[in-house]
């Protein structure tokens, strides 16, 4: 009979992705093996918040207790430490902000690419991003023969935490006119007809797929070892054009602030946060889903130990792949300069751009007294990290 057991991670009482792998690890390694990159995220992720990192010591001007407040690790896949980062993210990106409609629209591979983009995760990554860009910066150009704005997120996972690889991506209502005249709107209830966005985009991406195989730059193994050959790949190809290109156009926004509110839960989102975590055992962990097949329900997933492992780790991104990104107007290169042009031509004052964090936003700067709840505590010093490697701690939070 299973017993629950306890991880590390913060003495808070809940359960934490860091106890489901520090019970799960152990189980997968002995049949599966993982790239040195992600050993390294797991194994921050297993330490965030603990004494393995260092952290600070304070006491409280309330009831002068002390207490210790341990380091995130700040790996982009930790679910503790996204909060912060995504918090300096969007002060970032409230000075690009313009009092234009905007768009929700989100391009989503068929899921006959999965066993694909498994073993090719960095370069079908990149081109989903140029595909779904390049048809949303060529619709803009003749439809409004201007330059629009595009801010992709990719997400890579679905609610069972299989591969669900899709872009979503925020359109400015309108854009820059080509020839310098100024800015041209596109309306606030309408942006590009759905079903040419998704034929140009499904023809983008199967032609830059066509392109990667006849470079050779595609890996073939394991369950698609068989497509290497030109006659099963000439086949494969076939049955992606008869597949659905799924794109999906959202309400539209009601303004720049809804925006950021929309921005907030998805660019810093991981594939699964600790509240969706509802029970672990010594060989297995229950999560909670929606099911949108069933009227988005909320329904209870237990899945082995291991094979928990082997999902959460289809999402962890390539190193140094950047998973937010800019196009069109909002590009990174001169960006600042072409946003305050528009703003003189709408007649709309600057934001100010954040030059650095807002260090009060993190929760390691904000703690509060375990004792008492107060916030009026004293900083006395502060812990660094072991220097030696020591193992990950054992906290007992049951």
């Amino acid at each position: 009979m299973d017993r629950p057991v306890a991880g590390p991670g913060p003495a808070t009482g809940g359960l934490t992705l860091a106890a489901v792998l520090h019970a799960g690890l152990p189980l997968f390694s002995r049949t599966q093996r993982l790239p040195r990159y992600q050993w390294k995220i797991l194994s921050a992720i297993q330490r965030c918040r603990t004494p393995a990192l260092g952290g600070h010591r304070y006491r409280c001007g309330q009831c002068g207790r002390e207490h210790f407040v341990a380091h995130g690790c700040g790996n982009r896949h930790c679910p503790q430490c996204q909060g912060a980062q995504a918090f300096d993210w969007l002060e970032r990106q409230r000075a690009v902000l313009l009092p234009i409609p905007y768009f929700h629209v989100v391009f989503t591979l068929t899921h006959a690419l999965n066993p694909l983009i498994w073993q090719n995760r960095r370069t079908l990554y990149q081109l989903l991003f140029d595909s779904a860009s390049q048809t949303l910066l060529q619709f803009g150009r003749q439809r409004f023969q201007a330059q629009i704005g595009v801010t992709a997120v990719l997400h890579t996972w679905g609610q069972k935490l299989g591969g669900h690889y899709h872009l979503h991506c925020i359109v400015s209502g309108g854009g820059w006119a080509l020839n310098g005249s100024g800015w041209v709107s596109s309306g606030p209830h309408y942006l590009f007809p759905i079903q040419a966005l998704s034929k140009v985009f499904g023809g983008k991406f199967r032609a830059g797929l066509q392109a990667l195989y006849a470079q050779g730059k595609l890996a073939f193994h394991g369950e698609v070892a068989a497509l290497a050959r030109p006659t099963a790949w000439t086949a494969f190809g076939q049955m992606l054009q008869r597949q659905k290109w799924v794109v999906y156009a959202k309400r539209p926004f009601a303004g720049p602030e809804q925006v950021l509110a929309y921005l907030s839960r998805y660019t810093h989102r991981v594939a699964i946060s600790p509240r969706r975590l509802l029970a672990l055992t010594e060989t297995a962990v229950t999560f909670s889903y929606k099911d949108y097949a069933d009227g988005h329900r909320r329904k209870a997933l237990t899945l082995a130990l291991p094979e928990f492992v082997r999902r959460f780790c289809l999402h962890l991104l390539p190193e140094r792949f950047v998973k937010i990104r800019h196009y069109g107007l909002l590009s990174n290169r001169q960006r600042q300069e072409r946003i305050a042009q528009v703003r003189a031509a709408l007649g709309v004052p600057a934001v100010p751009v954040p030059t650095q964090p807002t260090v009060a936003t993190h929760a390691e700067s904000l703690p509060r007294c375990p004792y008492c709840g107060a916030q009026a505590l004293i900083w006395i010093e502060e812990v660094p990290r072991p220097r030696r490697h020591t193992p990950v701690p054992i906290i007992d939070t049951s």
